[in-house]
């Protein structure tokens, strides 16, 4: 026999379940209790509960969803802060995040291992376009071109074709600019 499922009748009941299954920033929680519940009054009180029993911090959330990205899915600095961004998180909070997120594990060495693990998978010697292509994935990660230019020609096996690439190639190349 199957369970009929039961929709919560009230904003905070409705926020609670929510955030039993995952985190919400304040602004992403807020705005999917406003599809469900029109009035706005309950959802803002909800909100506000929510915020006195601590379940719903953004700056905590940040810190918590930048720490995750970047230990473990290797994202850099400039993809966590796209992430966050997604999430709909104060802006005032996001900065502090992605540099406590990186104090662990510098983004450096969160792109040598990217690389290194990009390399496992590459047939080599590198074309020109493979290594464009090796180079605008790093840049999804959100990894700096500078650092990403250092790191491949760090390595002998890139080298040929690294020596030849200026970072301005990578930006040019149609990918996340490099702030």
């Amino acid at each position: 026999m199957r369970k009929s499922k039961q929709v919560p009748s009230d904003p905070l009941a409705a926020a609670l379940r929510m955030l039993a299954r995952r985190p919400y920033s304040v602004a992403e929680l807020r705005r999917a209790l406003e599809r469900k519940f029109p009035q706005a009054g309950p959802v803002r009180e909800a909100l506000t509960r929510l915020r006195q029993l601590g379940y719903l911090d953004d700056r905590k959330f940040a810190e918590q969803y930048a720490y995750s990205l970047a230990q473990n899915r290797a994202f850099g600095p400039h993809r966590v802060r796209r992430e966050l961004k997604a999430k709909l998180v104060n802006y005032k909070y996001i900065q502090p995040a992605v540099g406590q997120a990186f104090q662990e594990t510098p983004a450096r060495e969160l792109l040598e291992q990217a690389l290194a693990k990009k390399l496992r998978t590459l047939r080599l010697p590198l074309t020109r376009a493979r290594f464009h292509s090796l180079c605008r994935s790093l840049l999804r990660l959100g990894f700096n071109a500078d650092d990403i230019i250092r790191a491949v020609r760090s390595r002998t096996e890139l080298r040929p074709v690294a020596d030849d690439i200026e970072p301005l190639d990578l930006e040019a190349s149609g990918e996340e600019p490099n702030p």
